[in-house]
């Protein structure tokens, strides 16, 4: 079968191996064909030689948590996540991967009424304790939120989807963040409801280009602030996505906001430290895809009293977008070397800037924020999460 993968991308692995310490799959499977070495040689097989699509081979590629740390780690450049994006793409459209009720779950990301809804009667549902804890919800799921509201025409603060529906907060303390550097703030809202993020992670790259294009004629000319690594991630990629200018242009105006706000932060009320010591946990979409994690650490520095460094490299923390719903035994096992590592540092908070691996880690009683709730926190005089 034809996977459609670009012969010059997929023949740049010399499978040489120095990937495999630094994929979450291999490190608590120890299977070759689970990690990128071996899923990359099967594509090989599949493509070049014709090899059969079998359970297995499947498998290999439906547990790919798609961290991309083997990417950081590769001397050759392979761009592991193009590959793999490529060979999903292919297989949802042969109806291998990605079942149905994923898809008509996928389908109302796009659509906020409908995400709202559901996300109310969810909210509602796990109040009396009727959702399965795999799904790793939020104990204090709002059932109606404040709206945000525009203040100004400086910059675009994304909002998406799941995170403001389910997330809200994250966003107003952003915004307030940014209000204080002195820049107005227009939310995005229904301007662009979904950056196709999570249709991407699941092959169904049509609709993560339907959404892309009509983003980038809604979101004209300023700089476009994203606090969720995984969407910011996407968006930066619409360049490769689509493969024209406009698409190029947009992505060079997206801004991870630690990103954007680390060379503000002179424009930021002057504040005593917060007085917590706050670990910081690197998402993968941040470091490996965007590689702008340090900025994290350049804003956060001046208004907490300690900041506390994993000794794990930036291993992934198992949550992959739907990783952790589809493969939950997996994203557990995967997890747990994450929670060693954090309990090895003790932290008062866990800060990291995506929603995904904070209600994952949050799920097994880690205290996690984001940053900016904890600089929100400093300068605004907010109080904290309740950990």
């Amino acid at each position: 079968m034809d996977l459609k993968i670009d012969p010059e991308e997929l023949n740049a692995c010399v499978q040489c191996g120095l990937c495999l310490p630094h994929c979450p799959t291999f490190r608590v499977t120890g299977d070759e064909a689970m990690s990128p070495r071996g899923r990359i040689k099967l594509m090989r097989e599949v493509q070049d030689a014709g090899a059969p699509l079998t359970k297995e081979v499947l498998r290999s590629f439906d547990t790919c948590v798609q961290c991309r740390g083997c990417e950081t780690a590769c001397p050759s450049g392979v761009q592991y996540g193009h590959l793999m994006e490529a060979t999903r793409e292919t297989l949802a459209a042969k109806g291998k991967v990605t079942p149905r009720w994923q898809r008509a779950a996928l389908m109302a990301l796009n659509r906020p009424r409908m995400l709202r809804a559901g996300s109310a009667a969810l909210a509602i549902a796990n109040k009396f304790g009727l959702v399965p804890a795999r799904l790793g919800l939020p104990a204090n799921m709002p059932v109606r939120q404040a709206p945000l509201k525009t203040s100004g025409h400086d910059v675009y603060l994304f909002t998406g989807c799941v995170m403001d529906a389910w997330q809200r907060s994250i966003h107003a303390a952003a915004q307030r963040v940014v209000e204080a550097a002195g820049y107005g703030v227009e939310p995005t809202g229904a301007l662009a409801p979904c950056c196709g993020a999570l249709h991407m992670h699941a092959g169904l790259a049509k609709t993560t280009r339907k959404f892309a294009r009509a983003m980038i004629a809604s979101l004209p000319d300023r700089p476009i602030l994203v606090d969720s690594a995984g969407c910011g991630a996407a968006m930066k990629d619409y360049g490769h996505l689509l493969g024209t200018p406009e698409a190029a242009a947009f992505s060079a105006r997206v801004f991870d906001i630690q990103e954007w706000l680390a060379p503000n932060l002179a424009r930021l009320p002057v504040s005593e430290p917060l007085d917590v010591r706050v670990a910081i946990q690197d998402p993968c979409h941040l470091r490996h895809v965007q590689q702008v994690h340090l900025a994290t650490r350049e804003a956060l520095a001046p208004f907490v009293s300690e900041l506390l460094e994993l000794d794990d490299e930036g291993l992934c923390c198992g949550a992959g977008g739907a990783f952790s719903v589809l493969e939950p035994e997996l994203a557990q096992d995967i997890r747990a070397r994450k929670l060693t590592s954090i309990e090895r540092v003790d932290p008062d908070y866990v800060a990291s800037a995506n929603p995904g691996c904070a209600l994952h880690l949050a799920s097994s009683g880690v205290p996690t924020i984001h940053p900016m709730e904890l600089i929100d926190a400093a300068i605004n005089n907010t109080p904290l999460p309740a950990k």
